[in-house]
């Protein structure tokens, strides 16, 4: 197959080089030799304390040193920490975010098809989607302007992830985000190394993956300020499990930190990346005649001409996420931490109309727009889902004797353009139906109206002011109401409007909330706390609320979710532990009235009830051996219907055995994901004569055991100051049970994905 990857854009990285240099001459005067450090107010977005990495008194072969996840003893809602030191040893070198945190209570997803990394992945926390999540990276939430769903392998790959802190609830008052709603995965870089190291690694593995890559710390760079400098370069190709659905990736990072003064921490930070990969636009899985004939790996054939032909069927992404950030001790116990951001994201997507075969009188086809039956080639589309986002986040803190008050706002502007043509993939030149509707072009263009799904630009105004304190009313016990204000602006514009088909629509509707929190957190010993939260959260609707003839005529109240939280953290040298109950109420569920034209709307109506309890466990047994064990039991049902909501497994479980003396590593983790429905029909007429649709689109439970060896030799001489091989073998037990069904038009075109086959990797890593 061509190598058509598409390379770094130099001007972007020129772009992001002087941003930072203009940074640095600006403040070059105020630098001093100090090595005073202003007050770290708390990654914004995480709760107070939460962390990234175990705290440094954290000894050695205790069980907060070893734990895979666990909460902190200042925990105000259920949390798993997840430290860089577990993902080195568990995850693939090859990983996205979504399968660091995938093994933590409550937590399951639709599982990467292609391999571990090569293909994106949507988590789903407790049974909320992932467009019902937050994300954030180094406290700013970032996701799609469409909606707030995510993107795991478009931004940070698993080895420039420094940690992670999985919050299963809205956080407090300061927690930013659209979708606060269901919970939160916070991503956090790597903490500088106080010493300079020059890394090179490497990875070999399975459907000839391979994996290069080169990173360099600087230490602290006395001559700077005490400054440090990181920068990570790595890429990533592989065949992929899947048929003809090869992925290329590359990634570049930097973060520099240095003081500014006597009291100022600045860091400056981006990352650059660019992928390419091979795929449906549908990216469903396969049907059962398919899977029938070609294996449950497939998705796309070497075959020109044919529906399934890779180089008809392919997205490629170019994104950058950047910021600067200073935080500032000014004196009196004030505090501000100001964060100046911007990312983008491009996606440019080429795929035919109808990979699962459905469109049996090939070449005679279907327009996507008038479903009027013509003679064509290879059917295809031109998508494009492009934006740009800035934003500031501004906190201040001020301690007093009765505790700490910290106020903020969180202020973003976002831009996207977004369109889905008719394209003849033959010809390569845009069609439409031979019984047009609208004979004219798209304006500008010279693309058939009848050819363009829509064209649209639309743009998001937030403003979320907050306040909060955290009331130290005794010497173990802190109180934290908060308050938080939500104003969101959409608005779109849009040449031809996506469903509705109406031309040059114009609309803008305001959302706004108020927010109420409360947390408590306990200490009944030094080891022992407990914690209670009250607090809600909100989902913004998503565009395709803009896709009628008048969007005015939308209830402008944001879904919202209503937490009830109780939780118990404990923490020994042999073993750390956590459990918790949860209630949440999700109201103003967002649907549609039904009606058509002028009288079409989303209204707000009913919700669902989630409700369970969840535990993690980490023992250490001795003699480098170690325990680990977490479980939930998720209630999620529909207000209205009485039955669990899709996308909700009624249990999931971990269990594993860690292992570390000497040069010696290894975890072995078996991971659980209990029966999901995979629909929320809650008619009694389902695709099989008197069996509903609610139980025959269900998967059953199924479990996948991951394995990692690692041996780190020391002083390794003229090969470096450390070297380290490891060992990867995913899905063990060769498992490929199915993990998400959708429906197609019929129950033959149903789709099926499956857990990839058991697969291995081999890495190598010198540090220097």
């Amino acid at each position: 197959m061509q190598n058509t990857h598409r390379p770094f854009k130099l001007s972007t990285i020129s772009q992001v080089i002087s941003m930072i240099c203009l940074s640095l001459s600006a403040v070059q005067p105020a630098l001093a030799q100090s090595t005073k450090q202003p007050t770290d107010l708390g990654t914004i977005g995480a709760t107070t304390a939460a962390g990234a990495y175990r705290p440094d008194e954290a000894a050695k072969n205790t069980a907060s040193s070893i734990a895979p996840t666990q909460a902190s003893l200042q925990a105000t809602q259920p949390q798993s920490i997840i430290t860089r030191e577990f993902i080195d040893l568990y995850a693939a070198p090859t990983a996205d975010y979504s399968r660091i945190v995938n093994f933590a209570p409550g937590l399951s997803g639709s599982g990467g098809a292609n391999g571990p990394g090569l293909s994106e992945t949507k988590t789903i926390i407790r049974g909320f989607s992932d467009d019902q999540t937050n994300v954030t990276f180094d406290g700013i939430p970032f996701g799609d302007t469409n909606n707030p769903a995510h993107h795991s392998t478009a931004y940070f790959p698993a080895s420039i992830i420094g940690g992670a802190v999985v919050e299963r609830g809205p956080g407090n008052a300061s927690n930013m985000g659209y979708a606060t709603f269901g919970g939160s995965i916070n991503l956090f870089s790597k903490k500088p190394s106080e010493i300079p190291v020059t890394s090179v690694f490497g990875t070999v593995g399975s459907w000839n993956t391979r994996l290069i890559g080169m990173s360099y710390e600087s230490g602290r760079l006395a001559n700077w300020g005490d400054a440090t400098l990181q920068l990570n370069y790595q890429k990533l190709e592989s065949d992929g499990y899947l048929s003809n659905s090869p992925i290329r990736s590359d990634n570049f990072t930097l973060k520099f930190e240095r003081p500014v003064g006597d009291a100022s921490l600045m860091t400056v930070y981006t990352s650059i990346n660019s992928n390419k990969y091979f795929q449906p636009d549908s990216n469903k899985g396969a049907t059962f005649a398919q899977v029938a004939a070609f294996g449950k790996n497939f998705q796309l054939t070497s075959v020109p001409n044919t529906m399934n032909f890779s180089e008809n069927n392919f997205t490629t992404k170019d994104t950058d996420f950047s910021y600067l950030r200073l935080r500032t001790d000014w004196g009196n116990d004030w505090n501000t931490d100001n964060q100046l951001y911007s990312y983008a994201y491009n996606n440019q997507t080429t795929s035919t109309t109808s990979p699962t075969g459905d469109n049996a009188s090939f070449p005679i086809r279907t327009s996507s727009l008038t479903r009027a039956t013509i003679v064509g080639d290879i059917p295809g589309i031109d998508k494009q889902n492009k934006y740009r986002v800035w934003g500031d986040i501004f906190k201040a803190t001020k301690k007093i004797e009765a505790g700490l008050l910290r106020a903020g706002v969180w202020l973003e502007k976002s831009v996207s353009d977004r369109h889905q043509y008719d394209i003849d993939l033959t010809t390569g030149l845009y069609s439409r139906s031979e019984t047009a509707v609208n004979a004219n072009f798209l304006p500008g263009t010279n693309r058939p109206i009848d050819s363009v799904l829509f064209d649209q630009q639309s743009s998001i105004t937030t403003k979320q002011p907050f306040a909060e304190f955290e009331w130290a009313v005794g010497k173990n016990t802190t109180v934290t109401p908060g308050l938080k204000y939500v104003s969101i602006n959409r608005s779109a514009t849009a040449a031809v409007q996506q469903t509705s088909r109406e031309l040059n629509a114009n609309a803008s509707v305001d959302y706004t909330a108020t927010l109420p929190f409360l947390t408590v957190n306990h200490k009944l010993n030094p080891g022992l706390s407990v914690y209670g939260q009250y607090a809600q959260g909100i989902q913004i609707p998503d565009l395709n609320t803009f896709y009628i003839a008048n969007p005015g005529k939308n209830s402008t109240d944001p879904q919202k979710s209503t937490n009830y939280q109780l939780g118990i953290v404990g923490k020994s040298d042999r073993m750390t532990w956590d459990a918790d109950i949860y209630r949440i109420e999700f109201t103003n569920k967002l649907v549609s009235n039904g009606l058509a034209g002028v009288d079409a709307a989303f209204v707000n109506i009913g919700g669902a009830t989630y409700q369970g309890i969840e535990a993690q466990m980490a023992y250490v047994v001795g003699g480098g051996f170690s325990a680990y064990v977490n479980g939930s039991i998720n209630d999620a049902k529909n207000s209205a219907t009485g039955l669990q909501i899709s996308a909700a497994p009624d249990v999931t479980a971990a269990l594993g055995g860690l292992y570390g003396s000497g040069p010696w590593a290894g975890s072995l983790i078996y991971k659980y994901v209990g029966a999901v429905r995979q629909k929320d029909f809650d008619s009694t007429k389902g695709p099989i004569a008197g069996q509903p649709y609610y139980d025959y689109y269900q998967t059953a439970g199924y479990g996948t055991v991951d394995l990692g060896i690692a041996y780190t030799i020391k002083n390794a001489g003229s090969f470096g100051k450390a070297v380290k091989l490891q060992l990867n073998v995913f899905n063990l037990l060769d498992n490929q049970a199915t993990t998400a069904i959708t429906t197609g038009k019929t129950v033959a075109f149903d789709t099926y994905v499956y857990q990839p086959a058991r697969s291995f990797q081999v890495s190598l890593k010198a540090d220097f």
